[in-house]
C-alpha cells in the first residue's frame, strides 16, 4: 500500500505554514489552543482555542505569541482574533479548583473544553506543548506552539488578555496584592504582599509560597486550602478549622465549586 507523501513544514515558513500545510491535506478547520495563568498563585487558570478561516481573512496583522507582545498590541490582536475568527472559546478555572484537582489536570481539562465548546467542529487540533487525547480528531502538541503555529498564537493571545482582564478587576476587590501589576504571578512585590497580608480566597494554597504564608506549608498540597476564608488581614494569624478526610475535595460546601464557561 502506498503511504501519503510527508508534510514538510519549515520555521522560515511563518506563523501561518503549519496550518496552510494541513489545510491542503484537507484540514479545512484547524483549531489551535493554549493557556494562560499556569505559572501564577493567584487568580483563576484560563484556556482558549481558536479556529482562523483560510486565506488572507484569517492572517491578523502582528499577531504572536502572546508573551510577545505589549499590553496595547494584545488589546488590539483581541478584538481582530474575536472579529475574524471562525469559532472561538474560552474556559476559566477558578483558583479554588485548581487547588483541588491539581494544576496539571485542570490544564489539560480547561484546553479540552475549550476546544469541545467550539461552535465550529475542528478537524485537526493543535495545542502548545501538552498533547490532549479523546477529541476524536487527530492533532499535536507543537513545542512552542503559540511562536509556531497561527490559530495556537491566537488561543494564547484569547487566554492572556481574558486573565489579564479578570486580574485588574480583582485588584480592585484585593488591592493589597497589586494583583493589576504582576497579574498574580511571583515578584518580590507579590510575596512581599503576602508576607504581610496573608493569602486572600484568590490565592492558590497549593502553591508553597502561599502555603507559607498561610502557616499550612506543612500539609499536602491539596488539602492546603482552608474550608472558610476569613478576612486576608488576618489570616496568616489564624488558626484555620481542619478539614476531615475527603472533605477538601468537597468544594460544593464551600461555594467554591467548578465554575467555567466559553465565550
Amino acid at each position: 500500500m502506498l503511504t501519503p507523501p510527508r508534510t514538510v513544514v519549515r520555521r522560515e515558513g511563518g506563523l501561518y505554514a503549519l496550518e496552510r500545510a494541513l489545510q491542503r491535506r484537507g484540514f479545512r478547520h484547524v483549531a489551535g489552543a493554549d493557556e494562560a495563568g499556569r505559572g501564577a498563585c493567584a487568580g483563576p487558570l484560563v484556556a482558549a482555542a481558536a479556529v482562523l478561516p483560510e486565506g488572507k481573512r484569517g492572517e491578523i496583522e502582528g499577531l504572536a505569541d502572546s508573551k510577545l507582545l505589549t499590553p496595547l498590541a494584545r488589546e488590539r490582536i483581541y478584538a481582530q482574533v474575536v472579529k475574524r475568527a471562525l469559532a472561538y472559546s474560552v474556559v476559566i478555572i477558578p483558583a479554588a479548583e485548581v487547588d483541588a484537582r491539581g494544576l496539571h489536570v485542570c490544564n489539560l481539562q480547561a484546553m479540552r473544553r475549550a476546544l469541545a465548546s467550539l461552535p465550529v467542529g475542528p478537524e485537526y487540533v493543535l495545542t502548545d506543548g501538552f498533547p490532549l487525547d479523546g477529541m476524536g480528531v487527530p492533532g499535536l502538541a507543537v513545542w512552542k506552539g503559540d511562536r509556531v503555529a497561527a490559530c495556537v498564537a491566537a488561543a494564547s493571545v484569547l487566554a492572556k488578555v481574558t486573565r489579564d482582564r479578570i486580574m485588574v478587576e480583582l485588584d480592585g476587590q484585593f488591592p493589597d496584592y497589586g494583583f493589576s501589576e504582576h497579574k498574580g504571578y511571583v515578584t518580590p512585590e507579590h510575596n512581599a504582599a503576602l508576607t504581610e497580608h496573608g493569602p486572600c480566597v484568590e490565592h492558590r494554597f497549593s502553591y508553597i509560597n502561599v502555603a507559607n504564608a498561610s502557616g499550612r506549608d506543612s500539609r499536602p498540597p491539596r488539602s492546603r486550602r482552608p474550608r472558610v476564608l476569613t478576612d486576608p488581614s488576618t489570616l496568616a494569624g489564624e488558626v484555620v478549622p481542619d478539614l476531615s478526610p475527603g472533605e477538601e475535595l468537597d468544594l460544593d460546601l464551600m461555594g467554591l465549586g467548578p465554575t467555567g464557561g466559553a465565550s
